[in-house]
């Protein structure tokens, strides 16, 4: 059954087209919203409009669907990190555990940013790509932290949103399946040409799987769930 309005977490990477896919086969109209907040890939936005642009053409009944496309600045958030993805520093582990590409807070910022948003708009449902499975292990992606926002962006704004993750429990190889199932090889060629994750933001060297410098933990991610995807669906041809 198909009802109401969703509103997307939409960066231009993989795990968000599919989201946005995700989210307008379920909904009767889907809004998206990106974020500049001094990302050093933020070649991610200016994706955006070609994604979108793409899944028009794609399916015409998710054209008429696709509603705003908002973007907000919070360049604050690279003010206070100091991270491989908002500074030019190479990208390794930190004594925490972490990759230093974990921007502390990211996701709860963005998260309340958008429910502020849906909150004057009236949705009541927002869609993230965060997953607890294939990740880089961290915290503001687990899916007990999702569920202790969505309580208390409930309680703080007296409303009744649902966060939706629907990745949360996919690998990278389950995700690309998944757009697979839900716009045939036409979503999966537009995500691939057109999507981008690649940590450093190249975006000259075409792989297999979409662009990128092939070496950062997003690029091998992605290629790693790709091969696994290929694998997988030459096994059951």
């Amino acid at each position: 059954m198909q009802s109401g309005t969703a509103l997307v977490l939409f960066s231009g990477g993989q795990d968000s087209a599919t989201c946005l896919a995700w989210a307008l086969s379920r909904f009767a109209r889907v809004e998206t919203l990106g974020f500049d907040y001094g990302q050093r890939h933020a070649i991610e936005l200016a994706c955006r409009e070609r994604l979108l642009d793409g899944v028009k053409a794609l399916n015409a009944d998710w054209a008429q669907k696709l509603g705003e496309s908002h973007t907000l600045k919070i360049p604050t958030l690279a003010d206070i990190s100091d991270t491989a993805l908002t500074r030019d520093v190479a990208i390794e582990m930190g004594a925490d555990g972490l990759p230093n590409t974990f921007v502390p807070g990211r996701n709860l910022v963005f998260l309340t940013f958008a429910a502020a948003l849906a909150y004057r708009r009236g949705i009541a449902d927002i869609v993230g790509g965060m997953c607890e499975t294939d990740y880089s292990g961290y915290p503001d992606c687990r899916d007990e932290t999702i569920r202790a926002l969505n309580a208390a962006l409930n309680l703080g704004m007296a409303k009744r949103f649902e966060l939706h993750t629907p990745l949360m429990w996919r690998d990278k190889a389950a995700t690309w399946k998944l757009a697979h199932d839900l716009g045939g090889d036409g979503l999966v060629d537009l995500i691939r040409e057109h999507s981008h994750t690649c940590y450093l933001g190249e975006r000259g060297a075409r792989h297999d799987w979409g662009y990128g410098c092939g070496k950062c933990p997003a690029c091998a991610l992605r290629a790693k769930g790709w091969g696994e995807y290929v694998a997988s669906s030459l096994r059951g041809a």
